[in-house]
């Protein structure tokens, strides 16, 4: 980079999260060489196991958003969790990114080691036509019939079973079946055979072609039990499709990739063309929701371009606690998402300070030549990082570039990530041989970062960072505590079986009367800021008292958090936000575990882990640029004239984002567009159409419609049948249209049936307004609340966001809590207008949000909500929103 360069980029960083940095440290270097290309980007490293609970959980826009491309599930009909069942939550898989649907055919079982961990023999007689069984023989391996009956089900139930990937064996090495391998191996192989003939049968039955099988799934890379397998499948033509086994330990993050090359080496050996690999387990507790953890591990498989599935730890349908609450990301999440936006590029060479090293800087580089967009990600390292760019094609990026840097800092598993924001931007610097170096602040090894070049572009990326809300943060460990402890959280301690602290500590023991974190904080203006309290609350829901400045300000509501067992009690954290107005200047924020100095605050030993303050005076506008759209069907970034580096879409061509709504309300979608005549921008929000904004003529434009999002992600796509160049988008809350919405508590519906008023003892420290609620809903026709069309006496398109309780489980199981979600239907007169599954909340105390999409067709039948076949969630209070206020907007700019 040249002096002047380097001036401009200095002159334009920005502070994010970080705030100010930490004491200067050597950086590490990250070598990129743009020119080396390693191959087209495979993006399978964001599978997950179990990561789908029912239709809806998680929700389609943090499928979507996640980019999830293979997962592994349950299989059709089996008994080993009370959700995940393949066929069952196949449409939302599939319905973008998903390519390979597996299943563990072994789950038809119920219990964990299946079977009770041993072969079963020839003792009962199935019913091919519903699974069911009786007991005795009939000549036939038990677990035959159940992959004949499972192998059925796909074949005829799914609509796209040539989609599906069968895994006869999990584990088989482990627990399941064939641990000696001495005394075992025949048996293994024999009925690894039959079962693979039995498939194939069954496909041909249906005249299916090939049916894809996957296997082993040894616990570990197994070299002997690999190579004895290989040999003989060979020999009787019954070669697994995919290869798979497991990588779960902390070590593995070393040892992997020369795992992979033996395996490689042996399928040479043995005269065989390369087999498809997936690591259909992956990572322990500490990894999950952690961006410093999950890209070494996607690192390590995407240079080996294999499939990879994160672990299951815990509960189905959150994607392997990579997501926050029914609809929120957390900072794993935010991972997954821009793993999966390199999709369409050719990745390219990466040296890191050490290679295949344990907790370690590492990261990926990508470029996508069409679009003149590289990108790199980047994690593991405490230290400050020196980026050593090379090899970018002056005839893909021109002389000058564009730069921007965003950071993605540790959340906790239920915390709530906003888009992460831009902490560096640079405009227009020159290229030097195709070479930049840049030097980039570190938060902590727990974060993640993400580098976006492109040539020259219209939108002034300097301009975009400094216009971000103003934002501040600090670790707990780092304010005045009083009657607290700190503790250490150690990334390989207990085995990684633990999550992570950002920072690497955090505060607990907060059970005393006296009990406060205070932080000293200069803010920029006078104005309403949001505090977000990132903690644990276990197995409960629990309130902080919050003064500012020795004054009461409000009271900080946790929901309940995961407190299974001891490696998720305290550890498996939330976020809690809170407004609060304050002036221009210097304030002590004090979080107390007591309002009057006398009496602790309900549940109030919760941990805390971080703290940040956010001004959304403004509405805390954030912008979403075309460089960062995922685009579909034909759309493209163009370099021409003055829209450089917007998103040409036309036709079919789709420009799709994932925007951050950290609080359920009504925002201003504002559309930076331009034409070349008269055109439209038709916008779709969470799969819904919302409105089309338009032009008479050709010129640039600025389109601003007012919106309901929901809390989390939204899924917004954009299309323009004549053609647009769409340069961003831009959410602002626009809290004062919140009046539009119509609230009604539980308590205040009509209730029919069983459906009854709980009132709740402010010693449960529960979220629910008022303290009540209503449960016993659904279980049959009976049992419902109704809804009269007070306020909301129109026909047309809503949003209704449940307030729900859900703890209900169903099983037992060693470790994992085995989940039921809980169906809500939703009719209007009588027709049902909605349905949806709502997740777990961990406590039949603590309430979540859920939002269904209705259209309604008339002005005054009520609504009634219930569940005719199972009972509903608990509902606290039901928010009912119409979808768009107002008309859209557009102007010149």
């Amino acid at each position: 980079m040249s002096t002047g360069a380097a001036a401009a980029v200095a002159a334009t960083a920005v502070t994010g999260l970080a705030g100010e940095p930490a004491v200067a440290q050597e950086p590490e270097v990250l070598a990129v060489d743009f020119a080396d290309r390693t191959g087209d980007f495979r993006g399978g490293a964001t599978g997950t196991l179990y990561g789908f609970g029912d239709e809806g959980a998680p929700t389609q826009s943090l499928i979507n958003g996640a980019h999830i491309t293979n997962t592994s599930q349950k299989a059709p009909y089996g008994t080993q969790h009370p959700s995940g069942d393949a066929i069952k939550v196949e449409d939302g898989f599939f319905a973008k990114n998903g390519e390979d649907m597996y299943i563990y055919v072994q789950d038809y079982y119920p219990d964990w080691s299946y079977n009770g961990g041993r072969r079963p023999g020839d003792t009962r007689t199935y019913n091919l036509e519903d699974g069911t069984y009786t007991e005795g023989g009939n000549g036939v391996w038990d677990y035959l019939e159940v992959v004949e009956f499972v192998a059925e089900a796909v074949a005829t139930d799914s609509d796209r079973p040539e989609d599906y990937v069968f895994i006869p064996f999990n584990e088989p090495d482990g627990g399941n079946w064939y641990p000696d391998w001495a005394n075992q191996k025949d048996q293994f192989l024999g009925d690894w055979q039959a079962s693979y003939e039995k498939i194939q049968e069954v496909w041909e039955r249906h005249d299916l072609g090939h049916a894809r099988i996957g296997g082993p799934g040894d616990t570990r890379w197994q070299p002997q039990r690999s190579a004895d397998i290989l040999e003989f499948a060979k020999a009787n033509d019954s070669l697994p499709d995919i290869f798979i086994w497991h990588e779960l330990g902390i070590n593995n993050l070393g040892t992997y990739r020369q795992n992979f090359a033996d395996y490689r080496e042996l399928e040479a050996s043995l005269g065989l063309d390369p087999i498809p690999v997936n690591i259909t387990e992956y990572g322990m507790l500490r990894d999950m929701s952690v961006p410093g953890q999950l890209i070494q591990w996607f690192t390590m498989f995407e240079d080996t371009k294999v499939d990879a599935q994160t672990a299951y730890w815990n509960y189905a349908g959150n994607l392997s606690d990579n997501t926050a609450r029914p609809n929120g990301a957390n900072a794993g999440w935010w991972m997954f998402k821009w793993y999966g936006d390199l999709d369409g590029s050719e990745t390219v060479r990466v040296t890191p300070p050490t290679p295949g090293g344990v907790d370690t800087l590492q990261g990926i580089g990508a470029v996508d030549e069409a679009n003149r967009k590289a990108t790199v990600l980047w994690g593991g390292t405490d230290n400050d990082v020196a980026l050593d760019l090379s090899g970018l094609d002056p005839a893909i990026f021109g002389d000058t570039v564009d730069v921007e840097i965003r950071e993605n800092a540790h959340t906790g598993a239920e915390g709530l990530a906003g888009t992460p924001r831009v902490i560096a931007a640079y405009d227009g610097v020159a290229l030097e041989n195709g070479q930049l170096q840049l030097d980039v602040a570190t938060y902590d090894r727990y974060a993640g970062y993400q580098l976006v070049i492109t040539p020259d572009q219209t939108r002034d990326v300097e301009a975009a960072a400094a216009a971000q809300p103003w934002q501040d943060s600090i670790e707990a460990e780092d304010m005045n505590l009083t009657a607290a402890t700190v503790y250490t959280q150690d990334p390989q301690a207990s085995g990684g079986w633990q999550f992570l602290a950002s920072g690497g500590q955090d505060v607990g023991s907060f059970n005393q009367v006296g009990s406060r974190a205070e932080w000293n904080v200069e803010v920029p203006h006078d104005g309403t800021y949001r505090l977000q309290v990132i903690g644990g609350a276990p197995g409960v829901p629990g309130r902080h008292a919050l003064f500012v400045d020795d004054e009461s300000a409000g009271t900080v509501q946790y929901a309940a958090d995961l407190a299974l067992n001891a490696n998720s009690r305290w550890k498996y954290r939330g976020s809690a936000e809170v407004l609060v107005d304050l002036t221009a200047g210097s304030h002590t924020l004090s979080i107390r575990s007591s309002a009057d100095g006398t009496t602790k605050l309900p549940n109030s030993d919760i941990t805390l882990d971080k703290v940040s303050l956010t001004s959304v005076e403004e509405g805390e506008p954030t912008q979403y640029p075309a460089s960062g759209f995922r685009l579909e069907d034909g759309a493209s970034l163009t370099w021409n004239g003055n829209t450089r580096g917007g998103a040409a879409i036309s036709g079919d061509g789709r420009a799709d984002l994932y925007a951050t709504a950290i609080e359920t309300g009504y925002y201003d979608l504002a559309v930076d567009w331009a034409s070349t005549g008269a055109s439209s921008v038709e916008v779709t929000v969470n799969g819904v159409p919302v409105t089309e904004v338009s032009a008479s003529g050709k010129g640039k434009w600025r389109s601003t419609s007012t919106v309901y999002l929901n809390e989390g992600i939204n899924e917004i796509e954009l299309r323009s049948p004549n053609g647009a160049v769409v340069q961003s988008l831009t959410t602002i809350r626009n809290r004062g249209a919140d009046d539009a919405a119509v609230s009604v508590e539980a308590e205040d519906m009509t209730l029919h049936g069983q459906a009854s008023v709980t009132n709740l003892a402010d010693s449960t420290g529960t979220n629910a307004s008022g303290s009540s609620f209503v449960g016993w809903i659904g279980n049959g026709t009976a049992n419902t609340v109704e809804i009269a069309r007070d306020g909301f006496d129109a026909a047309g398109d809503y949003d209704l966001t449940v307030y729900y309780a859900n703890a209900e489980t169903s099983g037992q199981h060693d470790y994992n809590p085995q989940v039921v979600d809980r169906l809500l239907q939703v009719s209007e007169g009588g027709e049902q207008v909605g349905h949806a599954y709502f997740r777990y909340t961990y406590s039949w105390n603590s309430f979540s949000q859920r939002t269904i999409p209705v259209t309604l067709s008339t002005a005054d039948q009520s609504l009634t909500l219930g569940n005719t076949s199972a009972w509903a969630p608990d509902i606290d209070r039901v928010v009912i929103a119409p979808r768009v206020i107002g008309d859209a907007t557009t102007a010149r700019r």
